[in-house]
């Protein structure tokens, strides 16, 4: 059934001179199952909306439901929440503190209250999963690559074996080559451990070539909510919120403006290419 928000208000400081509202009556549905690209400029309400969506932040008006159940009703477990709905941080190495690589992912498991023996086998299973090699099971952290820590940390959210990932800007300070393998990670993941997905990104870039959805926030409010194609047909009304589309939104129409007749929708190099070969055929 996945989380849903319903008419989701946020302010932070209520009552005080700091008073500032987040988030303005915001409906959002996320089945299970899907790719999702949440994108925002910097306070557009992306990041309280994220934390609302494990627990971390409780509404000030609205309410979050997982699977048709309020998260903030009595007697809900915040705990099991927590564990489905994971959460990872920007810059997550950071969060990094054991003694070895193992121990490290082994923490999130340990404290779902679940005997040594089944922490091992999720950790080992989720390092697997991140492809970060047995040989360095036994490494500090710390003596790590930035986009092996980056793994690693991700692999501490994947052995709590979450529904539902978020994934605050993954790709934020790796260079070109490390951004390409965190995003090729995570859509391996997706094919391969049916779950949904929430790619938090400034990368327009990015979004468009992996994700199936996107949800465009801006001033504390939804303003789209559709398919890659159909969200950077808006590329100047994204402009006007501080965003912009993937540099070949801005090639194609380019091209259009100048006489070709293209279609204008292509999200990535391969498909630019091809329409521009389509016209010329």
């Amino acid at each position: 059934m996945g989380i849903s928000l319903e008419k989701v208000s946020y302010v932070y400081e209520q009552g005080t001179a700091m008073q500032t509202s987040a988030l303005q009556e915001v409906d959002l549905e996320i089945p299970d199952n899907q790719f999702i690209g949440l994108i925002g400029h910097t306070g557009s309400g992306k990041s309280t909306l994220v934390q609302l969506l494990n627990g971390l932040l409780r509404p000030t008006s609205g309410r979050v439901l997982y699977n048709g159940k309020d998260i903030h009703a009595d007697g809900f477990d915040k705990k099991a929440l927590r564990a489905n709905v994971g959460l990872v941080f920007q810059y997550p190495e950071h969060q990094l503190f054991e003694v070895d690589v193992l121990s490290d992912v082994m923490y999130g498991p340990r404290n779902l209250g679940l005997d040594e023996a089944e922490c091992k086998k999720r950790a080992k299973e989720a390092l697997a999963n991140v492809g970060i090699k047995e040989k360095y099971f036994k490494t500090s952290p710390f003596d790590l690559s930035g986009g092996q820590k980056r793994r690693a940390a991700i692999a501490g959210v994947l052995a709590m074996n979450p529904r539902i990932l978020i994934l605050d800007e993954p790709t934020a300070g790796l260079d070109p080559r490390g951004r390409d393998e965190i995003l090729g990670l995570i859509s391996e993941m997706k094919k391969n451990l049916s779950m949904t997905i929430i790619l938090v990104s400034h990368s327009m870039d990015d979004v468009a070539r992996y994700v199936e959805r996107i949800v465009v926030m801006g001033h504390g409010r939804k303003i789209y909510d559709d398919t890659p194609k159909n969200v950077f047909r808006h590329y100047r009304e994204l402009e006007d919120l501080g965003l912009s589309a993937p540099q070949i939104t801005y090639i194609m129409n380019t091209l259009r403006e100048s006489g070709m007749d293209v279609e204008t929708d292509a999200l990535t190099v391969e498909e630019a290419a091809a329409e521009i070969m389509r016209k010329f055929k």
